[in-house]
């Protein structure tokens, strides 16, 4: 029997992993235990991680690094008939709550049916399987296969602003989770699933239905336990060419006031690049711009923006933390959460209002639509 196994979809997932692994290993040293080794899964499925794989194999801090070939819904032609609904299905028109249950029933069964061949690695090795956002389709695998899991908070205190699971579940919420905690007929994420031991968050505070299988683990005190050879860890692991950092680092030192703008895969590429440029032309009157694109973000920012600056959008914006000389007058953001960064004097969350100027407001203020009430970090 292996240790233990995380399953990642984000860089982000992998920085938390570190954190979580070293505060662990350092834990049974200091109490004399043996920790065992861990595996290290990278999902493609929304997140290219380019030569992540072989920097992290090269530090040895994991005893494997496997990719995972994880498929969206859509990949499988046959699950189809079962997404729509009963009332769109051979065009027979049977609606109600009942046979759109039957059809959710049938699709969560047959989705981790046709999910089964792409899982890289036999999860039932492993005496604890930690998964980040557990609504792809690792949780619908998981729970069918009756394999116990602990869930992790996809993005920083990311339930504060979208609570998914009550959200995707609109309507007979409490019906839902029965069916799914309890009998696990259908699967609901975030803690609802029959397999999932517990889920950690960072501040259960904010978020204002707390389920009972949330644990509390704040990033911050993950992060300020790290000693230098904890950083330099994460640098090997993360920074691709740690060099030209530097170099940038060093350049961003002989301006004066700096901006950093650090840019979300928000809505359409069109409505982005407007988005991008008003944030630029709001702010830069108030220093010299740079700009940090997400992972995620498929805008190509050096083509729109090659006047600007701009860091290795691969970089977690948390490792930027451990360079001395990063200093910067302000950060802005519109969505993402970007109170671990230590760089800058003052943050700017744009927020839902800024967003409301650009799209509908019903695609990004997901919790208000379900009555969970804004909740303003300290």
């Amino acid at each position: 029997m292996k240790e233990r196994i995380y399953v990642c979809h984000t860089y982000y997932h992998v920085y938390v992993t570190f954190l979580k692994e070293l505060k662990l290993r350092a834990n049974c040293e200091a109490e004399g235990r043996d920790s065992g080794g861990a595996t290290l899964v990278l999902s493609k499925l929304s997140n290219n991680f380019e030569t992540l794989k072989d920097r992290v194999e090269r530090t040895g801090f994991f005893e494997e690094v496997i990719e995972f070939d994880e498929k969206r819904e859509d990949y499988f032609p046959e699950l189809a008939k079962w997404r729509q609904g009963a009332g769109n299905f051979g065009g027979k028109r049977r609606g109600g709550f009942p046979w759109n249950l039957w059809y959710r029933i049938r699709f969560t069964r047959l989705y981790a049916k046709l999910e089964a061949p792409f899982v890289p690695v036999d999860f039932r090795q492993y005496k604890d399987i930690y998964v980040f956002c557990d609504s792809d389709p690792i949780g619908y695998y998981l729970n069918q296969n009756r394999i116990y899991y602990h869930a992790l908070e996809d993005g920083l205190n990311c339930l504060k602003n979208f609570d998914a699971a009550r959200y995707d579940n609109r309507g007979h919420f409490g019906l839902k989770v029965f069916l799914s905690r309890k009998l696990n007929l259908i699967f609901v994420q975030n803690g609802y699933g029959k397999y999932c031991i517990d889920m950690e968050v960072n501040n259960i505070s904010l978020i204002q239905y707390p389920c009972p299988q949330y644990i509390e683990e704040p990033r911050l005190a993950l992060a300020e336990r790290l000693t230098d050879e904890d950083k330099q860890l994460l640098l090997r692991a993360f920074i691709r060419d740690k060099e030209e950092l530097e170099r940038q680092i060093e350049e961003s030192s002989k301006v004066g006031d700096k901006i950093l703008i650090l840019t979300d895969p928000l809505c359409t590429l069109d409505v982005r690049e407007k988005i991008f440029r008003d944030i630029v032309k709001k702010y830069e009157a108030e220093g010299t711009i740079f700009i940090k694109p997400h992972p995620r973000d498929v805008l190509d920012y050096r083509k729109l923006f090659p006047q600007y600056p701009q860091f290795d959008a691969t970089v977690p914006m948390e490792v930027l933390n451990y360079f001395p000389n990063l200093h910067f007058k302000k950060a802005v953001t519109v969505l993402t959460e970007i109170k671990a960064i230590q760089f800058a004097d003052e943050i700017d969350r744009l927020g839902e209002d800024f967003m409301d100027l650009y799209e509908d407001p019903l695609i990004h203020r997901q919790n208000e639509q379900v009555g969970i009430k804004r909740i303003k970090d300290a």
